[in-house]
């Protein structure tokens, strides 16, 4: 049994670490497999199994809100845009606050890899390699960049034209 009850953990954290756009839901979706659903194995979850589920969520998480943020992905099919990247930050921060757990390191990777998608964007855009794949208002880039900690400082020359309603007020 204990090696059917491993596969089975190992089978759930592989779906967890693999889900979709919304990996909270796969988490939950997998622990009631295990534990409740009549038709699944009816184990019970030990604290390190869980501490593992909840890490392959976050994971997947993470993965997703730098998904949108890597300029290599602006033409294919699972481009989100900004605008997601800063709905999927949220649902990460909210997850990390309903699991009462921290993650600054997010914050900070996701402030660089924003750099450095804008400064892409705005050279990609000044040169006519493409036109902007930025789908926010410069208000809700701002907040995100706020959030962040990015310094105004530091943003590349340009970029709130490519802004979707780039003339809006801050």
């Amino acid at each position: 049994m204990a090696e059917n009850r491993t596969d089975i953990i190992d089978d759930e954290l592989l779906i967890i670490r693999h889900s979709g756009e919304i990996p909270e839901i796969t988490l939950y979706a997998s622990l009631y497999y295990l534990q409740d659903d009549s038709q699944g194995p009816g184990i019970v979850i030990d604290k390190d199994e869980l501490t593992a589920f909840q890490d392959a969520a976050l994971s997947r998480s993470r993965e997703i809100i730098l998904r949108d943020l890597d300029p290599d992905n602006r033409d294919l099919g699972l481009y989100r845009g900004l605008k997601r990247t800063i709905v999927n930050y949220q649902r990460h921060h909210d997850f990390l606050a309903r699991l009462g757990r921290k993650d600054e390191e997010i914050r900070e990777i996701t402030a660089g890899v924003l750099l450095q998608f804008l400064n892409r964007e705005v050279e990609d855009t000044r040169t006519g390699r493409r036109t902007s794949s930025i789908n926010c208002s410069r208000a809700e880039c701002l907040d995100f960049i706020d959030i962040l900690g990015v310094s105004r400082n530091l943003l590349p020359m340009g970029w709130e034209k490519l802004c979707k309603n780039g003339d809006d007020q801050v």
